[in-house]
């Protein structure tokens, strides 16, 4: 009943979405459990960063073209994929154990693809920077950015849903997550977050202790901030400083 409720309240999938656009390749997956995943891949350059992105609860990756092709811009190879129930990926009902099974998917491909785990570094944007922080526990990786991300859901369902928050129980848990880290992070939160409080950022970037560089975005909500030149040149900047920094 849990897993039920979190479904209905957390994930909010689109489906379908656009093919590849020039310079872009479709990927495809399979996860552990054998669900099939749809993902772009835009590769920059021999020997750059390699960005895996794992995006937030809502729309899928071909809504974010826009911000692959800049990150691509940046310098960065980069690997976009849909959880289950997203976009182009098979119609199974996402959970939480699902979406991390898809992140892992999307990881695994990379080091097929002959990625080193030093050139490796994930991105998440709000829900997907709780799926990002159990993958960098999981795997070898160079760093970890967080955009707009939350300490637990059952903290950021009480803003939202009172009481029934506590039916969320420990799920997505990146404040615990976040602390077990020895890799360095960036997290960014916007100052006026109408849905996931900064407070969250602050907390979690207290977590990680000297490992993170915290940004607040002045005057920046949940939903716009993802489109900000500077804060995907801040992510572009620190994927480059962490992978050169490892041997």
């Amino acid at each position: 009943m849990r897993q039920a409720l979190i479904g209905l309240l957390v994930f909010f999938p689109s489906p379908g979405g656009d093919p590849a656009p020039h310079g872009v390749t479709d990927v495809w997956l399979t996860t552990r459990d054998g669900v099939k995943l749809h993902a772009f891949h835009a590769p920059a350059s021999p020997g750059a960063p390699t960005l895996l992105w794992s995006h937030g609860n809502a729309g899928n990756i071909s809504q974010r073209l826009p911000v692959l092709l800049a990150f691509q811009a940046l310098g960065l190879n980069v690997l976009a994929y849909d959880y289950r129930g997203y976009g182009r990926s098979a119609d199974v009902r996402p959970t939480e154990d699902g979406v991390y099974a898809d992140a892992q998917a999307a990881y695994d491909w990379a080091m097929a693809q002959g990625v080193a785990p030093q050139q490796l570094v994930l991105f998440g944007e709000s829900l997907g920077g709780a799926v990002s922080l159990v993958l960098a526990q999981r795997n070898s990786v160079a760093g970890v950015a967080l955009l707009s991300t939350f300490t637990s859901l059952r903290d950021v369902g009480r803003v939202h849903y009172g009481p029934l928050a506590l039916a969320a129980g420990d799920s997505f848990d990146s404040a615990t997550r976040i602390s077990a880290l020895t890799v360095p992070l960036l997290i960014q939160h916007g100052s006026l977050d109408e849905i996931i409080p900064l407070d969250h950022g602050k907390q979690l970037a207290r977590r990680a202790g000297a490992r993170a560089q915290f940004v607040t975005l002045e005057g920046g909500n949940h939903n716009d901030v993802l489109g900000w030149p500077a804060v995907l040149a801040r992510v572009a900047d620190f994927a480059h400083r962490v992978t050169a920094a490892t041997p």
